[in-house]
């Protein structure tokens, strides 16, 4: 009964500091209060977070009666006076809150964790959406890339960093030491953006391998046993690993503008390398592949001249899904011509015609968005139980052409892929 009083106490208190950090008390001191604020919230455990979010979603949002009258207001006025007015009705309290918040010593990081948390309860319970807007939105301007620092990670970077770097890798597992000292010679490179709040955690990681030209399987990239290539050999730079560090940040724009520092920066240090492309998976493949089935009509399957059906039949005769068939022993080298064929005719189809829907697979647009091509799509790229698995061991080359990059966004925006030309082959 004790241990139950104390955890209410703990939320309590939490929510009592949170007001007083509100009041003009809590303005005059607002170091201190927040201080108290951020050591509370880490006292809380996971049900308690909630029913602060919920606190926060409930006592911190604008009044709707004054956001109407600011807003007729302004309908009748147009004025400036007005228009600030409104604006300042709108903006929830919440933010303010959150803006006292970080002023305290670990304020930053704590923001970043409680979104963290927030985006895990957003999943099942309602009513959290504005607060994690606005979560969202002050991190974005926080997190803007203009206060972040890129750093080069190096093997003698410190333990404590080279650790998180291993443990943050999401495309490619890193195999222990050995495999992260390979990803860090000469050859082999590592950036991550930094923030001066948050001192020793990279936010996002991109690796980069220099090679002679564009990789089209990921295999040679990951050996750990290879030899480093000699330095007069460099021009191409491959970007074959882009990971995210901070859960928190989901939503904050940061690898768009990493790629592009990170081609900037090669390009003065290396004026050899005049190539900057991906080798990308194509992690929504298979998901799409077993969904197509279901999505076309019995004249579709009857038209013989129809190739889009035609390859979906190929790949699933019976009505199996392909996931259940790729995981199940099935490896690119035992593939039939006519697998191969729809294969690579269906990931171009998903990734130049499918990919600004809900469904479309994610990298792709990541990459598209940011402004590179979609330039090449390579057979058994990828031999891994995960390639295989999500993407039956495809993967993807996207070209910058870093005169090219606004266009190309321009374009994707209007719903149009780039794509070179040698792709027309695949349909």
């Amino acid at each position: 009964m004790f241990e139950r009083f104390t955890k209410t106490s703990a939320l309590e208190s939490a929510q009592k500091t949170a007001a007083s950090l509100m009041s003009e008390r809590g303005e005059a001191n607002a170091r201190g209060v927040a201080g108290k604020l951020v050591n509370q919230f880490k006292l809380l455990d996971k049900t308690e977070q909630l029913k602060f979010f919920e606190f926060l979603a409930k006592q911190f949002s604008p009044d709707p009666g004054a956001v109407l009258d600011a807003a007729q207001r302004y309908s009748e006025t147009a004025d400036d006076e007005s228009l600030i007015h409104l604006f300042k009705t709108v903006e929830p309290p919440r933010q303010e809150l959150l803006r006292r918040l970080n002023r305290a010593p670990d304020g930053t990081q704590t923001i970043v964790r409680m979104r963290e948390r927030l985006l895990e309860h957003a999943k099942t319970k309602p009513g959290l959406k504005a607060v994690d807007a606005d979560m969202q939105h002050l991190l974005g301007s926080w997190f803007n890339p203009g206060f972040l620092e890129l750093h080069e990670i190096t093997w003698s970077s410190p333990a404590q960093l080279l650790e998180k770097i291993i443990h943050h890798e999401s495309v490619h597992a890193i195999d222990g030491w050995d495999d992260l000292r390979r990803r860090l010679q000469p050859d082999r490179r590592c950036y991550a953006f930094f923030h001066p709040q948050l001192p020793g955690e990279p936010l996002i990681f991109v690796e980069v391998a220099l090679v002679t030209g564009i990789a089209k399987e990921v295999g040679p990239l990951l050996d750990k046993k290879s030899e480093a290539l000699d330095a007069k050999k460099f021009k191409t730079a491959i970007f074959y690993s882009i990971s995210n560090c901070q859960p928190g940040l989901k939503g904050v724009n940061l690898g768009n503008f990493l790629i592009k520092r990170v081609a900037e920066k090669i390009i003065q240090e290396i004026p050899s390398v005049k190539t900057f492309c991906t080798l990308s998976p194509v992690p929504g493949f298979n998901r799409w592949l077993d969904a197509l089935p279901a999505s076309l009509s019995a004249e579709q399957l009857a038209d013989k001249k129809d190739k889009f059906a035609a390859a979906v039949k190929q790949l699933m005769p019976g009505g199996e899904t392909w996931s259940k068939r790729a995981t199940a022993g099935w490896q690119p080298s035992t593939a039939t011509a006519e697998e191969k064929t729809a294969l690579m005719r269906l990931c171009f189809v998903y990734l130049s015609k499918h990919v600004h829907s809900k469904v479309g697979d994610s990298v792709a647009k990541f990459h598209l968005a940011n402004g590179a091509e979609l330039h090449n799509i390579n057979w058994a790229a990828d031999l891994s139980k995960k390639g295989i698995a999500q993407s039956s061991a495809i993967m993807v080359n996207y070209l910058y052409e870093l005169d090219d990059i606004e266009p190309n966004h321009e374009k994707f925006l209007k719903k149009t892929v780039v794509y070179s030309k040698s792709l027309n082959r695949l349909f």
